[in-house]
């Protein structure tokens, strides 16, 4: 049988993992002080809900938006937060993006099913804020979260999910039923009926809106996996996808190319969509 708390434990083997969490908060502290010193736009703290955690921050570009960028962080629905990130709007914020990043209640205070809801409640006000395009990404159960507001039971309203131009789900979780395997699971409390229902892999695509999954070939296998699956299950659904398997990155260095303008992931991010080649085309030219 699998280890499956093995397959998803990514601090035990990335070395000196245990020092990022404080580093990302330190970093990203620095990034807010420097662009308000230098006088560049940042709001903190806007509500989208009653609750504490209903709180997302905006980091705007100079000028006028080319349109609205989302990243929604991970931690396995039950860990960080909002600050610990905001320095990884860099990338998209100097390509002319305001860029919002949310935080939402963690588990085992809200469901995974209810923090879905919550990201979608935080899209939408954010949407009222920003006007043209959304490109939503996130970063593990972010990827998951991101991925979930493109399912036939979106909590978006039509006008705003109409909106979405590109999704980045970066080593998405798109299969949740592993999870129920798993100690993290006391913690998460789900049952079969919600990570089937939360499986982005066994939902219908609301519309054939970009997908892009990205993931390290360092990560764990099982992130891997679930990269490729969902990219699989909605191509043949007609879901203009791409996979995109990059260097020897480990679960936490995929997402550092978010902090420059120039990189692949941003690029992927908020630049043009790049569809792979389906699979009949690519074997006829062999």
């Amino acid at each position: 049988m699998c280890d499956w708390d093995d397959a998803f434990a990514n601090m035990k083997h990335v070395a000196n993992s245990g020092e990022l969490p404080p580093f990302w908060t330190a970093r990203a502290a620095a990034y807010r002080a420097d662009l308000q010193a230098g006088g560049q736009r940042l709001d903190l703290d806007i509500a989208y809900g009653d609750h504490p955690r209903e709180k997302f921050d905006i980091v705007w570009p100079d000028g006028t938006p080319q349109g609205l960028a989302v990243f929604v962080h991970g931690g396995f629905w039950m860990r960080l937060e909002k600050g610990h990130w905001t320095d990884f709007a860099e990338g998209a914020r100097a390509m002319g993006w305001a860029v919002c990043l949310p935080s939402y209640t963690l588990a085992p205070e809200a469901r995974i099913h209810e923090i879905t809801a919550q990201i979608g409640r935080a899209i939408s006000t954010a949407a009222g804020l920003v006007d043209g395009p959304i490109r939503l990404s996130g970063h593990s159960a972010g990827g998951h979260l991101a991925t979930r507001m493109l399912c036939s039971d979106t909590p978006l309203p039509g006008a705003v999910f109409k909106r979405i131009a590109h999704t980045l789900s970066i080593s998405g979780l798109h299969d949740l039923r592993p999870l129920l395997h798993t100690e993290m699971n006391r913690t998460l409390n789900l049952d079969l009926e919600e990570a089937r229902a939360e499986s982005a892999v066994l939902a219908q695509p609301a519309a054939a809106a970009p997908l892009t999954c990205w993931v390290g070939g360092g990560e764990r296998p099982e992130f891997i996996r679930q990269t490729r699956l969902l990219t699989d299950m909605w191509a043949g659904l007609d879901v203009p996808v791409r996979c995109e398997i990059e260097g020897d990155h480990n679960h936490f260095t995929i997402i550092e190319g978010l902090r420059e303008p120039d990189s692949p992931i941003t690029t992927a991010f908020v630049g043009p969509f790049q569809q792979a080649r389906p699979q009949h085309e690519a074997g006829a030219d062999a």
